[in-house]
């Protein structure tokens, strides 16, 4: 297993102060803390249903970026093996457990499944501390011109190590 560093070290946020904001890497996978605002609830201060699909969609990003994915770059290198590329959510399965409310704080524990050719699988969970309240599982598919392609080497090189670790240590 090969060490990362620890994204909250000094060495590391004096080269960007700002990546904590990204969340941390735990075995197995990502945590993302998230604060439940106003703007996230339904008249009732609960908090709508769609904004789950948002935080989590944060979490796939930051998870993305911490283990050492740059999207940037990855979109430079993808451009040259498959113009007009994106990824696209092909399938998601949510389950509804408990609600949350304005101004609870959340954690999006992200774990990949699996690295497929043209996708990866990765289950989500929303807890409130040790309570559940939304469990997800999102197939990302990679495209190109309309058409499912092989993921580029940098990202399915960074997922199966990530993988790797799920496995290794059972659910975030």
């Amino acid at each position: 297993m090969n060490e990362r560093p620890d994204p909250l070290s000094p060495d590391v946020l004096k080269a960007d102060p700002f990546l904590h904001l990204a969340g941390r890497l735990v075995a197995g996978g990502h945590v993302l803390p998230v604060r439940v605002y106003y703007e996230d609830t339904d008249f009732s201060g609960i908090v709508y249903h769609a904004n789950y699909l948002k935080f989590m969609e944060r979490a796939r990003s930051d998870h993305l970026r911490l283990i050492g994915v740059v999207q940037g770059e990855l979109f430079g290198e993808a451009l040259a093996e498959a113009p007009g590329f994106a990824f696209v959510v092909r399938s998601m399965e949510l389950q509804f457990v408990r609600p949350a409310r304005i101004d609870d704080v959340l954690e999006i524990h992200t774990s990949p499944v699996e690295v497929a050719g043209a996708s990866i699988t990765l289950q989500q969970k929303v807890m409130r501390g040790g309570e559940l309240i939304v469990e997800g599982r999102v197939k990302v598919a990679f495209v190109a011109q309309g058409r499912a392609r092989r993921i580029p080497d940098a990202l399915r090189t960074a997922m199966k190590l990530a993988l790797g670790e799920a496995q290794g240590a059972g659910p975030a």
